[in-house]
Order: structure tokens, then sequence, then C-alpha cells
């Protein structure tokens, strides 16, 4: 492996061009976009009105092995392979998802890929960017604000304050607000009633924008939001409370698609950013369909691994937004083949540790094959790996009939994922494919929660906990049977217990509750103990950001 200097690369940094340059790469004028400076644009939604929807390219969808608490390298992958599409002269885009304040300060300090394989400007994107997530906040919070405005000022609609379903959100990590108490004191401060905050990717909102189609198809989505119930029991909606056209307002520029580029100068749609542990887990539908219309190729992300994003880009997602998968990517690591395998050091030519970590990886394939598809793996080379790891991979995935290519993407560029780029564009450019499905959208919501545990986790028995059952109940009287589900649990694990590694079968899942997004159009079992507002770590990478007497903003990777 070509060993990069990192120091060097990033004191030089890419040469980026114009942002009117990379639109024109896609076909797109100067009145195609609303620039945020050089390097960054946004796409009005009325760019679609100008473009011939039956030009549709191809869609690779990657995903990974399950993950270390680090990621592996799924991002880095995504934008290296797109940059090796555009190398072999075929018009790509890659599709990514806005990173959260919230891991950048936390476990990851950034999230726009890594090495040669970026998207730029990095410091822009992964610190508020175009204000999508801000705005995205704004809206739910406004929403929040509405409904204890109208129980303070009369409740003419009788809304239960103990029954508000509808939380607070904020874009960062903090456990503390986890249950808090509002309206604490006199009358003037409002009601005092327990309340909530989500981060802000698990919030309603930011799936309803991501899976939104328009702004007409936005504001309806809006005002289906469940707010809560009344003290009779009945159902009261963001509708309601006539939330959805201020809701839209705010919204606005959140839901043009943002156009930047990789460090090599291809084009990047990146847009809104649901988690895939505790929501959808991908770049918008919009974004999606931009991309398909404009480009060859689109190369996008599912978050995790092949049992949380991309479970539900097939299941939801691409039921949603009518997107069809061309070629599916798995990406894996020697490092979380050999944790997986039982070495939490990952020490190197550990080989048994190894050996017992592919059957974690070969899940995941057969996952990907069960969906109808042919993956091929990408394995992502790191410069501690060694060349007789590399080759056991390599070897056991071809004896078993899998595509593999080690990609170099983070120390080459577009230049080290060629091969993968290859054997991706053998794939997607074969007829069709028709997507297997896990479940029917009539199956009953217990059902399609079993067939998902069982059939993708490999579970055994699922217990559904009181309250599940309870939801359960409510939901099929509220008419919402029919809504797929988006399954919250930890990303660590098949299970719902990030303690059971590897590639367990016939384990326990627990459903503790299943919450209604009726806005989203989607439900959400929440599985063991997955938080939908996550904590700092210890030593969060908040400490080793930091900005210079000159404004360069450092720590950030």
């Amino acid at each position: 492996m070509e060993e990069l200097d990192i120091e060097e690369y990033e004191e030089k940094g890419p040469e980026l061009r114009d942002i009117g340059v990379i639109a024109a790469m896609l076909g797109l004028s100067e009145r195609d976009i609303e620039r945020y400076g050089n390097h960054i644009a946004k796409i009005p939604l009325s760019v679609f009105q100008r473009l011939d929807a039956s030009k549709q390219g191809r869609l690779v969808l990657v995903t990974a092995m399950t993950p270390t608490a680090s990621g592996e390298g799924k991002t880095t992958v995504s934008i290296g392979l797109a940059d090796a599409i555009s190398i072999l002269g075929r018009r790509v885009v890659v599709t990514l998802r806005e990173p959260s304040l919230g891991p950048c300060f936390g476990i990851k300090g950034g999230a726009t890929g890594g090495g040669r394989s970026t998207v730029m400007p990095m410091e822009r994107i992964n610190l508020i960017f175009t204000a999508d997530f801000p705005a995205i906040a704004a809206a739910h919070n406004l929403l929040s604000s509405l409904i204890n405005n109208h129980i303070y000022h009369g409740n003419e609609l009788d809304l239960d304050p103990k029954r508000i379903l509808f939380p607070r959100t904020l874009d960062m990590n903090d456990r503390s607000l986890r249950s808090v108490i509002v309206g604490a004191g006199g009358r003037d401060r409002g009601v005092m009633a327990m309340d909530s905050f989500v981060i802000t990717p698990a919030s309603e909102v930011m799936a309803i924008v991501g899976l939104a189609s328009d702004y007409g198809d936005l504001k309806e989505r809006l005002s289906r939001i469940l707010v809560g119930f009344t003290r009779t029991g009945k159902p009261v909606y963001a509708g309601d409370l006539n939330a959805q056209g201020s809701m839209a307002a705010l919204l606005k520029y959140a839901m043009q698609p943002n156009l930047v580029q990789t460090a090599e100068g291809t084009p990047a749609l990146i847009h809104t950013g649901p988690f895939g542990n505790i929501a959808h887990g991908t770049s918008s539908i919009l974004a999606d369909r931009l991309g398909l219309m404009l480009a060859d190729f689109v190369v996008t992300e599912a978050g995790f691994g092949s049992d949380l994003g991309a479970e539900k880009f097939i299941n939801m997602v691409s039921r949603i937004g009518r997107i069809g998968v061309d070629a599916v990517v798995v990406v894996a690591t020697v490092k979380a083949l050999k944790r997986q395998g039982g070495d939490r050091s990952a020490a190197k030519d550990n080989m048994k540790a190894l050996e017992a970590g592919m059957d974690n990886l070969l899940r995941h394939v057969h996952n990907m094959q069960s969906f109808g598809f042919d993956p091929v793996v990408a394995l992502n080379r790191f410069a501690s790996d060694t060349q007789k790891e590399l080759n056991f991979v390599t070897g056991k995935l071809a004896s078993e009939g899998v595509a593999c290519a080690v990609s170099e993407a983070y120390g080459k560029g577009g230049e080290g994922a060629v091969e993968l780029a290859r054997l991706v564009i053998e794939r997607a450019s074969a007829p069709p494919k028709s997507i297997r499905r896990t479940y029917a959208m009539n199956d009953p919501v217990k059902v399609k929660i079993e067939k998902v545990a069982r059939e993708v986790y490999g579970a055994g028995e699922v217990v559904f906990e009181h309250e599940a059952a309870a939801d359960l109940a409510l939901i099929d009287s509220m008419g919402l049977s029919e809504l797929p589900v988006s399954i919250a649990k930890t990303q660590y694990s098949f299970s719902d217990s990030s303690a059971l590694l590897n590639a367990p079968s016939g384990f326990e899942i627990h459903v503790r509750r299943v919450h209604i997004s009726s806005g989203a159009g989607f439900l959400v079992p929440i599985l063991g103990e997955i938080m939908t507002m996550p904590g700092l770590p210890k030593k969060p990478a908040a400490d080793r950001i930091d900005i210079t007497p000159q404004g360069e903003i450092i720590g950030l990777f």
C-alpha cells in the first residue's frame, strides 16, 4: 500500500474547482444552482421540472459488515468508488448524508470520508454546512412550542399534557436531555410537564425532509405528525394545530439538495442526515432521484451494516421513493473482522480471530443475496493490514463465490478503487434487479418485525414487552398497520445487545416500544436499550478540535 503523507496532503489540500464547473459536469447551468460561496451550492427543486425523468442512471448501494465504534470507512469507500467510476469515463455522483454535530464532537471527529477520498470543503460540511440541520431543528421545535402554546391558551383541542408524544430536538449528544421537566415555576412559565429531547438526526422532521418528494408532499407529511392524544383518547396531529405551513416555510431551503465535490472533483450531493441505528440512515430521496437523472451512476451510502441502513433502504426507502438498486457493495476491514472474531485489540496476524470473524461478513453478504443481489465486498485496507491477512480474506470470499476487491481509496483516492469500480460497473450494467423484500406492506406490524428479526438478524424468539404490545394495538386501531417499519437497535450487533458479537443466531429480540412516525410514514420499533438521544464518550472528539489564531479549524478528520 502506498503510504499517505497525510500531513503534507492536509497542508496543501486538494485544488477545488468552482462549484459552477462541478454543476456543468452534471449538465447544470448557473441558473440551476444557488451558490453558497465558490464551492457549495443548493439545487432548487424547480430544476426537477427541467430534467428528463425518463433518463435514469444506475444506483449503487454501499453498506457494510457490523462496524466498530470508529466505523469501517463506508463513506471513504463510497467517495473513492465514485472517483474511480469517474476515472473509468462514466458520469457519476455520490449521494451522502450530512454530518451531525453529535458524532463530530463525540466519536468520529468528522464524517466527510478520509485521506484522499473526502468530500470538500470538509470543515464547512462538518460544521453547520448550509444550515439544513438548524432549519430542521427549528421546524421541529416550532411544533413543540405550538403544542405547549395551545395548551397554555385554553387547550381548545383538549390535549392531554400527559400524552404528548412529540419531543424536542438538539443536534448534539447530551444524555441529560433524555428526560426533562418543562414549565417549572409560575403559571407564566407554561404548563409543567415531563418532556424529552431526541438528537436531530432522529427527529421525525429529519425523516420527513429525507423522504418528501416536493413541497406539497412535505406539507402533507408534516400535517400528519402525531403530536399526542386528547383526554378522551383521540389522536391529535400537527395539522390540527395548523403547523405545517410555518414548519414548511422554515424548511424551504433545507429541502434543496446540496452540491459539493470530492477531493478529486467528482460531483457529490449531500442531503439530510438520519442515523441508521435510530432512523432510516440514507441520503434524501430527492438527492438520489436528482443524481439518477443527471448521471450514469449514483453511489449512495446506507448507515451501518446490512441489518440497519441497507435493510431500511430495501424494505422502506426504495418503496417510498420508487428507487431501484442495481449493485451492492459491502465494506469490510481486517480490523473489524478480528474484533468480531473475539480479538478486541485486533492484533496483527491473529488468523484465528480473523477466520472466526468471517462469519459476520458472510452473514451480511447473505443478507444482500437474500434481497436479490450479487454483492461485491470492498476490503478497506489499512496501513496495519498484512498481505497474509488480506490474502486470507479474499481467498475465503473467493471460495464462497463472493467477488472482492481491496480498496485503497484512503491512501490513493479513486486510483485505489478502480478494481472495485470495474466489478461494480459490471454488476450495475446487467439487467435491472428485482428486489426481494423481507415483508409485504399488508403484513401485520408484528409479523413485519418478526420477519426482519429472524430473516435479517438471525433471531429466534421475538419478545414483545407489555408497552410494545399496547403500542401495536393502538397502531392497529388507528389504521396504521400497513406502514413499513424502521427498527431502532444497536449498530454493533445483529442482536439488540452490543455485547453479542459476530454472527449469533437463535437469540431473543426484545421489542420495548413501537413509536408512530405517521408524518414520515413509518413505525419505529425500539429494540433493547437503544437511545434516540446519545451521550458523549468519556474522551470526546471535541477535546482535539480547535481553531488557530489564523482561523484554521484543526482536529476534524
